[in-house]
């Protein structure tokens, strides 16, 4: 008969070991389990267990700092690291100091026994170099919060970052405008192997679309009118480090073939220059529309999309993380505190209301509201009341969903639809009366997500549809849309 296998687990809490023993001995484990760093590095020394799983925060030693001595002695004893101090920092130095997978807490008892049955069934390791300077890289830069968040959506975030910090992979980064992905493609460099060279950030909607190709491949003297010297582009600054391609599906045409060009051969030649240069940079690429869609217009090449989307990673938007608000609000405050002051504190019923917004602007929205509160307001705790304010001021002031950044978007998402209609009807023709239909389904949520903003006030609502107030009854009448509490 077969002996299960044997799995060290060391806690220190007693109610985490008690859950974690009884699981794992219900899936057919053995487990010994400690609340000590020290009994575990002596199991470990023993030659005891097939499988480490092992709290950071302990009383004698952190956790963290037993993998890579378990890798010196045992190089193929596998280490599940799990954490409450749930931030990418944390994930990047259980990944480079060798622990096979990390896990926040709380997590599915389903997750980690799937964890562990493929930690059991991995081949074997051998010795890791990474380990071998006992996470030395990952103590540098200096502990600091690039991104921020507990929720299962960043936690995702930070374990494809960590897994990544030892690659010189290609990523793609996606997600709405403000969401974070410059801070990610940050990340990506400041915590992996190319963080000794330069990070170079270009965004591409921001440079003349005659002007891309020398923004990044420099130019030769003479190269064309007002060119009176030789000029480096960016993937000359960039070598050795990380260059950033921001807004890429706003890059033209011919760029993207020279591009290509680079991706495919590892060299380039300025513009004006015959002799190639070789190209030395990692690539990170960033955007927040749809190349997929871009690509079927005829406005993006196929072939330079999988070229760059070699790893995808799709930033969520704030709403999609509503949990995170009230410790990225907090940090916002902090940091936008006077010197020589206590940051602001907000009420429960502040945090709610942040929560229960949708945040159109996403984290750089909340993080210029936070700045206000900080320098605007006199009040040590800030209220529902002026959150309320604020957010209302911000809407009013808002742009309308058509414009910049968002226009590809709805568009495209209304685009979608349509043709789905019209392709569901197998003539190519939807019954009559197609225009009212359109008008009134994006009526309808346009006028409920309003109604929603302003908590119901119509007479608010009104004002920042741009209707009269009457308009706006019949429509919520008309359309059969709970109609709110009336004026303020």
């Amino acid at each position: 008969m077969t002996t299960p296998p044997t799995i060290l687990l060391a806690d220190d809490d007693r109610s985490i070991r008690t859950v974690l023993t009884h699981a794992l001995g219900r899936a057919g484990y053995q487990v010994r389990s400690t609340g000590s760093a020290a009994m575990l590095w002596r199991w470990v020394e023993e030659g005891e267990g097939d499988l480490v799983i092992t709290d950071v925060v302990m009383p004698d030693e952190n956790g963290l700092d037993l993998i890579p001595r378990i890798k010196r002695i045992r190089p193929d004893l596998r280490v599940i690291v799990m954490s409450a101090q749930s931030t990418l920092i944390t994930a990047v130095k259980a990944t480079q100091r060798g622990a096979f997978e990390y896990l926040a807490k709380p997590f599915d008892l389903k997750v980690l026994l799937a964890t562990v049955e493929r930690a059991l069934a991995a081949p074997p390791e051998g010795v890791q170099a990474r380990a071998q300077d006992e996470g030395a890289r990952a103590e540098n830069p200096a502990e600091r919060l690039p991104l921020i968040g507990r929720s299962p959506a960043m936690q995702e975030i930070y374990r494809a970052v960590a897994r990544l910090t030892t690659t010189d992979l290609t990523v793609m980064i996606t997600g709405e405008s403000g969401s974070g992905k410059e801070l990610v493609a940050r990340a990506l460099h400041d915590f992996g192997t190319r963080r000794p060279g330069p990070f170079v950030a270009v965004n591409m909607a921001a440079i003349p679309r005659e002007l891309i190709e020398s923004e990044l491949f420099g130019h030769e003297r003479g190269a064309f009118t007002g060119a009176t010297q030789r000029a480096t582009g960016r993937f000359e600054q960039a070598a050795s480090g990380t260059l950033f391609l921001d807004e890429i599906g706003d890059m033209p045409p011919e760029a993207q073939t020279r591009l290509l060009r680079v991706l495919q051969q590892g060299e380039f030649t300025t513009v004006g220059g015959r002799t190639p240069v070789r190209a030395d940079a990692r690539i990170i690429a960033a955007t927040h529309r749809d190349l997929r869609h871009l690509i079927r217009q005829g406005l993006f090449r196929e072939d330079l999309f999988y070229r760059l989307n070699v790893v995808p990673i799709r930033l969520p938007p704030l709403r999609e993380r509503a949990e995170d608000i009230d410790d990225l609000a907090r940090h916002f405050l902090a940091r936008a505190a006077p010197p020589r002051t206590m940051p602001k504190a907000l009420d429960w019923a502040a945090l709610d209301r942040l929560r229960s917004y949708r945040w159109p602007g996403n984290v750089r929205e909340l993080e210029n509201l936070m700045r206000r509160l900080a320098v605007l307001y006199p009040q040590e705790t800030i209220g529902a009341d002026t959150i309320e304010a604020e957010l209302a001021e911000a809407a009013a002031q808002a742009p309308l969903p058509l414009a910049a950044a968002e226009a590809g978007s709805l568009s495209e998402a209304i685009e979608r639809h349509l043709r789905g209609y019209f392709a569901a009807h197998r003539n190519g023709l939807p019954p009559a009366g197609l225009y009212d239909r359109v008008l009134a389904e994006l009526e309808r949520p346009l006028i409920e997500i309003t109604l929603g903003a302003t908590r119901g006030n119509q007479l608010r609502a009104a004002a920042l549809l741009g209707l009269n107030r009457n308009t706006l009854r019949k429509k919520i009448r008309d359309l059969d849309i709970a109609g709110g509490r009336g004026s303020a």
